[in-house]
């Protein structure tokens, strides 16, 4: 354990504990092994989940937006795009770091020769593509061969291992088609937080139910998409629940946690939201350290989306 985090550790102990006692058991942190592990995964989250926050306060080269640099990043793209008032593009930028994430071996290869149409003359940013969809999929299937290569590799990122390339022109034309152009990205959130009455977490579960209509993005890749706009401040929202019912990993997380596989995911989402309510870490940080937690419920590891 880090020892900055030595402190915070003890409140969560503390409050695992309170919890523990006074509400529900935690059966499955009993033994010292499995509580330090989840103890651990909770503080990793927590970090993962401040990560963009500082990544903005720090010094970033333009090249990070240059698709024809391999120190191209579309996260840090986006927050320079951000921080230069080009807001839409940031929008779009944190599509594409989803959609695509980044591969083991490849890394960001698929996000960069898309963005940056492999070289050729302008970009597929978000006015090339909100513009003309259909010339996106024509190029796109053009390019298929050329970016599906195998050397050097490509790939999708962890959390999109079961995509392809030749679902990309069906998950962007539904994504346009979700923004609603000539409607902007900004007043998509606004409406939606109008709706809400400025509830952030009712806002955020109306975008997330709003964009099942965009193509292959799921609840994983919905809640990654919406989770950092929050983070990035480009959205006033933020997650209350886990969106359990779908879920994979976070659910049987806590099923470990609480004990037996008999709860419904609605009994699982309410343990998981009170408990939530005790740690005071955010849902984020619920999801995705009972995701990893159960992975590897007596050892600590290091997982990246």
């Amino acid at each position: 354990m880090r020892p900055r985090d030595r402190q915070l550790a003890a409140r969560l102990t503390a409050r695992l504990r309170s919890f523990n006692g006074r509400k529900h058991r935690l059966l499955g942190i009993r033994s010292a092994a499995a509580r330090e592990t989840f103890l651990e995964q909770l503080l990793e989250s927590i970090h993962r989940v401040r990560y963009p926050a500082r990544v903005s306060e720090r010094p970033l080269s333009e090249l990070r937006m240059d698709p024809d640099s391999e120190l191209f990043h579309p996260l840090k793209a986006a927050i320079l795009k951000q921080q230069a008032g080009d807001v839409e593009e940031a929008f779009w930028l944190v599509f594409l770091f989803v959609h695509f994430g980044k591969n083991q071996r490849g890394g960001w290869r698929y996000a960069r020769e898309v963005y940056g149409r492999v070289g050729e003359n302008g970009l597929w940013n978000w006015v090339s593509v909100s513009a003309d969809p259909a010339a996106f999929c024509e190029w796109l299937d053009d390019q298929s061969n050329f970016l599906g290569r195998k050397d050097p590799p490509g790939g999708f990122g962890n959390h999109r291992k079961y995509e392809s390339l030749s679902q990309t022109c069906a998950a962007v034309e539904t994504y346009v088609n979700w923004v609603g152009p000539p409607r902007t990205h900004q007043q998509l959130i606004q409406e939606a937080v109008q709706c809400a009455a400025g509830d952030p977490k009712q806002a955020f579960d109306d975008l997330y139910r709003s964009m099942s209509i965009v193509h292959r993005f799921g609840r994983t890749a919905r809640f990654d998409y919406l989770t950092m706009l929050g983070k990035l401040g480009l959205a006033p929202i933020e997650p209350g629940l886990t969106y359990m019912q779908n879920a994979t990993g976070p659910k049987s997380g806590a099923q470990l946690l609480f004990g037996g596989r008999t709860r419904t995911a609605a009994e699982l989402e309410a343990l998981v939201g009170e408990l939530e309510s005790d740690l005071n870490v955010g849902m984020q940080v619920m999801e995705d350290a009972l995701c990893n937690w159960h992975k590897s419920p007596r050892q600590f590891q290091r997982f990246r989306g």
